[in-house]
C-alpha cells in the first residue's frame, strides 16, 4: 500500500513549531515508503483566521526543507487544498449523512443550547439536543421554508466506538458520553470534523499522524468513518511537546513560532534533527543525523509516548554541534552572511569575513549571536567593560612598548605575535597572564574573545597598533 500523509494546518496566527514537528514525521513516513506527503490548509474558522499566516505556514515549510507533494502551492490531483475552496463539498457529504439517517438537521439558538448544556453539566451528562427527534420530512420542511439549520453527527445512544491507535492500546468510548457533534454550520462552512474526515477520504491518506490532543475527537471521526461506509486510515497520535514542566508547549513559557528560530539564526536541518528526538531515539544511538537518515531508520511504531520536553538550552547545543562539526566553515560564512544580509547587515563576504566567522564559530551556538559578540571586528568604535578598562589601567606602563613591538613585527601572523608576547613576558620576568590581557583589551575592549594571537592577526597588524597606541593614556 502507498502511504498518503498530511498535515492541515490552520492559518491563525504564527506557524507554530508544532506543526514543524507533526509536519517532520509525517514526511518522513511518506517519503520513506515512496508515498506523498500533503499540505492542505484548513481555513473554515474565519473569526480567527489570519490573511497573512497561510503564506508564512508556505514559507516556514520551504525553510525547513519539508516540500509537500500536494499543497495549494504544487496544486495536484486531489485540489483544492483550501477547505473554504471546498464548502459546496462538504454540504453535499453532509447531506448525504442526512439522508441515510447518520445526520439530522438542527434548529435550536445559541441561547437554546447554552441552558440545554447547562442542565446537562449538572446532571453529568452530554446534550440532548430536541432537533434530534423530530420527524425527517419535518425538518426537510423546516429547511426548505429557509429556517437556518446546522446538521450534527446522530451518535448512537448505546454501545462504545473503539479508536485503534498504533501507538496505544485500543481507546474505548461510551457512546453516551460523545454528543451529536456539528458537523455543518448554519453558515454553510464545515466544522473540523466533516471537512477532515472528508479530505483525508478523497485525497487517499493513509495514515493521520496527529497530535495526542486529537484523540477525543478521534471517535467522533471513526462514526464518520463508519457512518460513510469507508475504510479507516492508521491513527497515530503523537505525544505532545512540552515545556520543561511538563505542560503543553505554550509561547508564555517557550518561543512557539519558528519564525522566531528563523530570526535568531537557527539552522533549520539542526531544528529538524532536534525534533525527531522528541519522542523518537535513534536505533543506533545517534544524536545528529540529517533527514535522510531519519527516513532510512524511522519506524512509527517506535515513537513512545512521554511527553517529550522542548529544552531550549538543548536545541542550541544541537545548533552549535552542526555550525561546528557538519557544516564546512565556507558553508558556515556563506549561510551566516545570508543571514545578516537578510537582517540588514551588510559585510562584504570577503576573506577577512570569513577570518572571523572562522574565529567565531566555536563560540556562538546561533547566528544572531556574531554580531554581538565581534562589535571590534567591524568598528574602532566599541564599548570597553569594566573588566577590560581594568586590565588597561593596571598595564598602562606596558601598552607603549607592547605597541612599538606588534608594530615591528616582520611578519603579523598568529605563531609570530605569540612567539612575541612569550619574548617580551621573559625579558620583563612577567607571567603571560599579566602582558596579554591589556592587548586584548585595547583591542577589543571584552575580556571574552577568541585566542588572541589568532583574533590580531585577523584584526590585522595597523588596526591592532593603532588601538593599542590609543589606549595609552
Amino acid at each position: 500500500m502507498s502511504v498518503v500523509t498530511r498535515i492541515a494546518p490552520s492559518p491563525t496566527g504564527d506557524p507554530h513549531v508544532g506543526t514543524a514537528y507533526i509536519g517532520l514525521f509525517n514526511h518522513t513516513l511518506a517519503h520513506q515508503q515512496g508515498g506523498k506527503f500533503i499540505l492542505r490548509i484548513e481555513d473554515t474558522d474565519r473569526n480567527r483566521y489570519v490573511p497573512d499566516s497561510e503564506k508564512r505556514i508556505f514559507q516556514m515549510m520551504q525553510w525547513l526543507g519539508l516540500t509537500p507533494d500536494e499543497s495549494p502551492l504544487q496544486d495536484g490531483p486531489n485540489g483544492p487544498y483550501r477547505q473554504s475552496e471546498r464548502t459546496e463539498l462538504y454540504g453535499e457529504y453532509a447531506r448525504k449523512l442526512v439522508e441515510a439517517g447518520h445526520a439530522y438537521y438542527a434548529f435550536e439558538s445559541s441561547e437554546e443550547l447554552a441552558a440545554l448544556r447547562e442542565v446537562a453539566q449538572k446532571e453529568g451528562r452530554v446534550i440532548a439536543v430536541p432537533s434530534r427527534d423530530l420527524a425527517p420530512a419535518e425538518a426537510q420542511k423546516r429547511v426548505d421554508a429557509g429556517e437556518a439549520a446546522v446538521i450534527r453527527l446522530k451518535t448512537p445512544l448505546e454501545g462504545e466506538t473503539v479508536v485503534n491507535d498504533l501507538l496505544r492500546d485500543p481507546i474505548h468510548f461510551a457512546n453516551r458520553e460523545i454528543d451529536d457533534k456539528v458537523l455543518l454550520k448554519a453558515d454553510g462552512f464545515p466544522t473540523y470534523h466533516l471537512a477532515n474526515v472528508v479530505d483525508d477520504k478523497l485525497m487517499g491518506v493513509t495514515h493521520v499522524v496527529r497530535a495526542e490532543e486529537w484523540i477525543t475527537s478521534t471517535p467522533v471521526h471513526v462514526l464518520l468513518y463508519r457512518a460513510f461506509g469507508w475504510p479507516q486510515p492508521v491513527f497515530a497520535h503523537m505525544p505532545l511537546l512540552r515545556n520543561s514542566d511538563k505542560s503543553k508547549i505554550s509561547k508564555r513559557k517557550n518561543p512557539t513560532s519558528v519564525e522566531w528560530y528563523m530570526n535568531q539564526g537557527f539552522l533549520p536541518e539542526a531544528l529538524l534533527n532536534f525534533l525527531a528526538t522528541m519522542g523518537w531515539t535513534h536505533p543506533e544511538g545517534k544524536e545528529i543525523f540529517d533527514l535522510a537518515e531519519l527516513q532510512r531508520v524511522f519506524k512509527l511504531e517506535d515513537v513512545t509516548l512521554g511527553g517529550p520536553v522542548f529544552d531550549l538550552a538543548k536545541l542550541r547545543w544541537y545548533n552549535g554541534k552542526y555550525l561546528r562539526e557538519v557544516l564546512s566553515e565556507e558553508e558556515v560564512a556563506r549561510r551566516l552572511h545570508d543571514f545578516l544580509a537578510q537582517h540588514k547587515t551588510d559585510l562584504p563576504n570577503d576573506g577577512y569575513f570569513r577570518s572571523v566567522v572562522k574565529l567565531m564559530t566555536p563560540r556562538i551556538e546561533v547566528f544572531s549571536e556574531f554580531m554581538e559578540k565581534t562589535p571590534y571586528f567591524w568598528s574602532d568604535d566599541f564599548e570597553v567593560n569594566e573588566k577590560a578598562q581594568k586590565a588597561l589601567d593596571d598595564a598602562q606602563e606596558l601598552l607603549p612598548e607592547l605597541a612599538a613591538k606588534l608594530k615591528n613585527l616582520p611578519t603579523f601572523d598568529a605563531p609570530g605575535i605569540k612567539q612575541m608576547f612569550h619574548d617580551y613576558a621573559e625579558e620583563k620576568g612577567l607571567k603571560m597572564g599579566k602582558v596579554m590581557p591589556p592587548v586584548r583589551a585595547a583591542v577589543a575592549g571584552t575580556m571574552e574573545s577568541p585566542d588572541l594571537p589568532d583574533m590580531l592577526a585577523a584584526l590585522g597588524q595597523e588596526r591592532v597598533v593603532r588601538r593599542v597606541e590609543k589606549a595609552v593614556k
